[in-house]
């Protein structure tokens, strides 16, 4: 490997992992200066996502494997336990577009499994670190904003989820050539515990910046924050 790319992904990977390691269980509440530690947290989570966005490459593509390094069985994550997880009826669904896009008619499941697909055997990376190895198949997400007409000279891309999640990438990362909007998975269309029928499959980012039951989507210069990045976690993300 070019020993700069290398460098690139362990800088991308430390920066990613290192400062929100230290969110989820701190308490930086202060009776003489409440806002300071607070402000300073935010800044350096945003000076964070600056420097993992100019060290993102949209030409450098995650790591592939092979079928027989899938994990078996596959892993549910999510916010809520298995038994809360939402069923969308798959005959009604819609997916809503919203925002800087031209033509902002729903999709129906049936006019997305029309459109080209492309598969990839990738690996999916916990912030709670520990990490799978899934075979994914659906739509292309920068195919799909061009055929609708999405104003890609926005900075994101936001999401929002049957279950009350949401989250939002940034542009080049949802023009990744491995970004789909996935259908399949395990060469099976995707199950509601793995987010049917619609979810945003994007190998370089952490698992979190993969929302499930994808209902609408949106192109947009207002940043649009994320379910776990609105409780401190940092954007980008970048895996």
């Amino acid at each position: 490997m070019n020993p700069l790319l290398k460098r690139r992904g362990i800088m991308q990977r430390a920066m990613a992992l290192g400062l929100i390691s230290g969110l989820e269980g701190c308490n930086y509440e202060d009776p003489a200066h409440p806002d300071l530690a607070d402000r300073f947290l935010h800044a350096m989570s945003a000076w964070n996502d600056r420097v993992q966005a100019a060290l993102f490459d949209p030409a450098t593509l995650a790591p592939s494997f092979r079928p027989d390094q899938i994990t078996m069985p596959p892993r549910f994550n999510a916010f809520y336990s298995i038994s809360q997880v939402p069923v969308v009826d798959e005959t009604t669904y819609q997916l809503e577009l919203g925002g800087q896009i031209a033509d902002k008619s729903p999709w129906s499941l049936t006019q997305l499994r029309a459109l080209p697909q492309e598969g990839q055997i990738t690996r999916l990376v916990c912030v709670e670190g520990w990490r799978v190895i899934g075979q994914w198949s659906g739509v292309p997400l920068g195919r799909f904003l061009h055929q609708v007409g999405a104003d890609t000279t926005c900075r994101y891309v936001s999401f929002r989820c049957a279950d009350g999640y949401y989250s939002s990438i940034d542009m080049a990362s949802a023009l990744h050539p491995q970004t789909l909007l996935a259908l399949d998975f395990l060469n099976a269309p995707l199950t509601p515990a793995f987010g049917a029928p619609v979810r945003l499959r994007i190998p370089t980012k952490l698992g979190f910046k993969n929302p499930k039951s994808v209902m609408q989507l949106a192109v947009t210069n207002v940043y649009p924050g994320g379910y776990w990045e609105d409780q401190g976690y940092n954007w980008f993300s970048g895996s």
